[in-house]
Formats: C-alpha cells, structure tokens, sequence
C-alpha cells in the first residue's frame, strides 16, 4: 500500500469522524445532552486520526520532488498555482487545522460542563472543516485537483 492512498484513506476516515463529532456536538448542545464516554472518545479519535494524517502529510511533503522544486525556486514557484498549493498553501492550511482541532479538543476536556463540552468541540472542529474543505485537492478545485480517492 503507498503512502500517498493512505494519506488519501485516512483523509475520509478523518472526514467522516469530524462530521460525526460535528453532528453529535451540536445535537448534545442544541438538546443539553449529558457529555458521555461515546462523544468523549469522538472527540480524541478525531484528534488523534488529525495527528496521524498530519505524520503522513509531513512524510510525503519531505519526500516529494515538488517541494523541492518549490523551495529551490520560490520566485518561478509562486507564479505555478499547482506548485504553490503543494509547496506551501496546503501543507500550512492542514497544519493549521491540526492546530486547531488539537486546540478544540483539549478544550473541551477541561470544560466542567456538558453543554461547554459540546460547545467547544461544535465551533472549533466546524471551523477546522470549513478550512479542511476549502483545501482538500478536490475533483473540482480551483486550487489544484486530485481523485477523491487516490492509487494503491
């Protein structure tokens, strides 16, 4: 199995996991739901499948020649959309969104409260999805596009 179709896997995997806590946070908020074992091992599966994704990104990042070719030749580089989403916009975008969802997550395991805990894990993961979606090589972005599913 390569490296890139497991960075690719695990993109969905991640993605589905986000929603599901997305989903499941703004139900326990909007309802005042008790916070439970279940939306507590939601919420660090998302965090930790984050993690993993940002190890396989940074793997390939090193690894791949257009990187290279993006930091030797930054001047030519930012005038190639393609070689600067992959050189820098995507790498700190995603970077970032771990960020965040690190953040988020650990939030929300200090709150005290059930309706904070949804609250918090609600706006910080809807926001880390927003910038997921914004810069996910798409089919149909105008950034740069991938295959939703890339090759074994």
């Amino acid at each position: 199995m390569s490296l890139v179709f497991l960075h690719s896997a695990v993109r969905w995997l991640l993605l589905v996991f986000l929603l599901y806590a997305i989903f499941i946070s703004y139900i326990g908020y909007r309802f005042q739901r008790l916070y439970t074992i279940h939306h507590n091992q939601i919420r660090h599966w998302t965090a930790t499948l984050a993690h993993l994704q940002l190890i396989l990104g940074l793997i390939l990042y090193i690894r791949n020649p257009m990187t290279t070719y993006f930091w030797k030749n930054l001047s030519l580089s930012t005038t190639d959309l393609n070689i600067l989403f992959y050189g820098l916009l995507h790498p700190l975008s995603m970077f970032i969104v771990v960020v965040l969802l690190t953040i988020g997550s650990s939030l929300a395991k200090r709150k005290l409260e059930a309706k904070n805990k949804h609250q918090t894990v609600f706006i910080w993961f809807l926001i880390s999805l927003i910038l997921i979606f914004i810069c996910i090589p798409w089919p149909f972005s105008p950034l740069s596009q991938r295959p939703y599913l890339r090759d074994l």
